[in-house]
């Protein structure tokens, strides 16, 4: 029993999601946002009153109105849900912190001892508690930190990890110009399975957004990997080597909002990364992402789809409201 729990505790980061890693914790790469998901799984530019874009970047959390209530919850593989909740407080004119949690219950699996005799079921599950800092450092300059404590525990296993993700936002309003720079996952476990202590994903990312000045559309790229901007950094099947353009396009993830008037967006987005390593079992079009959202007021309703997953599509619902 003890050797088949131990592969599974090892080879369930790989199994729950499809991107680049092996190591513990890659559920940090999920979405924590239904607009993010639209655009592609990845943006840490996009200047809007959401705090769940604040999880990608806190920098963001700068453009949230004081006193926000976010709820998120999403479909993932088989019997998986995550679910997720967010607040947010201003503290004078420059400062503003945050509280979230995210829960992603994988569901119940059957135990059985190597001669294949049933031990009955047993549960495994990620609890991830957030807290985030920003602060503005300039007239269009925002900076922030977000210390992350990440639970998970797979039957009779548990680890602890402390991480942190540091960030940046530069934001003009005049031209609808947004950047952003950020450091994810720095950290590590505090508590392994068992001896050995697994790295997190920590992430380079580097995003821009910018909306168009005659047409009701905005446009945002994000870098990702930017730590491993090398030729190696992927692996192509029949073995030759990337082309610059080739190597860019694996970092990039590209997404595109149409704007209705202040109260509606549709989007539309492509991860290239995730597309290469799903085309495997899929093709590629499992890197197209979309969604819509419509604001009410002081309540926002955001809804996306993305394959996450080479078993199936999920959909990100989330509601936000400003007490």
């Amino acid at each position: 029993m003890r050797k088949i729990v131990m592969t599974l505790i090892l080879a369930l980061p790989m199994f729950l999601f499809a991107q680049d890693g092996g190591t513990a914790f890659n559920i940090l790469r999920l979405p924590y946002s239904s607009h993010a998901a639209a655009l592609g799984g990845s943006n840490i530019s996009l200047p809007d009153d959401d705090i769940m874009l604040a999880m990608h970047n806190p920098a963001l959390l700068a453009n949230v109105s004081d006193k926000t209530l976010s709820l998120s919850y999403m479909t993932y593989m088989s019997d998986s849900k995550v679910a997720g909740a967010a607040f947010n407080r201003m503290f004078g004119e420059r400062s503003a912190a945050a509280l979230a949690v995210r829960y992603i219950d994988y569901g119940t699996f059957d135990g059985f001892t190597a001669d294949n005799v049933s031990t009955g079921s047993f549960a495994a599950k990620d609890i991830e508690l957030s807290m985030l800092y920003n602060y503005l450092l300039g007239e269009r300059w925002s900076g922030g930190v977000t210390g992350k404590f990440i639970y998970s525990k797979y039957e009779s296993y548990s680890s602890l990890a402390l991480g942190v993700d540091l960030g940046v936002n530069y934001y003009n309003p005049d031209n609808d110009f947004s950047f952003s720079f950020v450091l994810r996952s720095l950290g590590g476990q505090v508590k392994a399975f068992e001896d050995k202590h697994e790295s997190m994903p920590f992430d380079v990312q580097m995003g821009f957004t910018k909306r168009l000045a005659h047409a009701p559309l905005r446009l945002s790229l994000t870098l990702v990997n930017l730590h491993k901007w090398s030729k190696d950094s992927f692996t192509n099947p029949d073995g030759s080597d990337d082309s610059f353009g080739d190597i860019l396009l694996k970092h990039a993830v590209f997404g595109a909002d149409v704007l209705i008037g202040n109260n509606f967006y549709a989007s539309l987005g492509y991860n290239y990364r995730i597309a290469e390593e799903l085309s495997s079992e899929g093709t590629k079009w499992d890197g197209l992402t979309l969604g819509a959202g419509v604001t009410l007021k002081k309540l926002k309703f955001g809804v996306s789809y993305s394959k996450l997953h080479v078993s199936s599509g999920s959909l990100m619902f989330a509601a936000s409201y400003n007490l």
